[in-house]
Parts: C-alpha cells; sequence; structure tokens
C-alpha cells in the first residue's frame, strides 16, 4: 500500500514550505541538496521538516496540502505543535465569518 505525506518545513528565514510526496525520505534530500534552484527551499536552507502527516490516498493528500497551503501562519502552526483543536477559533476572521479548518 503506498503512503502519501503532506509535510511542512521550516526554512532558515522563518517561513513555512508545504509540500506532498510518496517518499518523504527521498524528499527531504531533494530539497537539502538544493536539486532544483527554482524551488523555493532553494536559498532557504537548511530546512527543518516541522510537521508530516500520513495519508493513504492520494487525492486526501493533494487536498489537504492545497488546504493548507491557503492557511495563514497560526494555523500553520497550531498544527505543527499538535493542537488540531485551535483550528476552528483560528479559522474565523476578522469580520466573524468562518472558514473551513
Amino acid at each position: 500500500m503506498n503512503h502519501y505525506h503532506v509535510y511542512i518545513l521550516l526554512c532558515s528565514d522563518g517561513s513555512y514550505y508545504t509540500g506532498v510526496t510518496n517518499n518523504i525520505e527521498r524528499r527531504m534530500i531533494e530539497h537539502e541538496s538544493g536539486e532544483n534552484p527554482n524551488c523555493y527551499t532553494f536559498k532557504r536552507r537548511p530546512l527543518k521538516l516541522v510537521f508530516n502527516e500520513v495519508f493513504a490516498d492520494i487525492n486526501q493528500a493533494i487536498a489537504f496540502e492545497k488546504q493548507v497551503k491557503g492557511w495563514r501562519r497560526a494555523k500553520k502552526e497550531a498544527i505543527i505543535n499538535c493542537r488540531w483543536d485551535l483550528l476552528p477559533e483560528l479559522a474565523k476572521s476578522a469580520n466573524g465569518s468562518t472558514s473551513s479548518p
């Protein structure tokens, strides 16, 4: 059975990079080695893996990656710190409406 990873890297400039892969070890080596100079992480090394969620379904993994990429920093830090319970409150916008966690 294949496994798919949605991961978040902490970059040397303090930013976060979110990605999806079917081989987290290989992907970390690719990021760290700077294989692709056009990659967001190329000039932001060294990198630290701070979040990794495993999925059995590639479509679920891709959907979650897209969702997390759209989140602001506070929501990403909530899941990095295993504080999923904070997502509903963090999803509230300034005008009182909510977005999906």
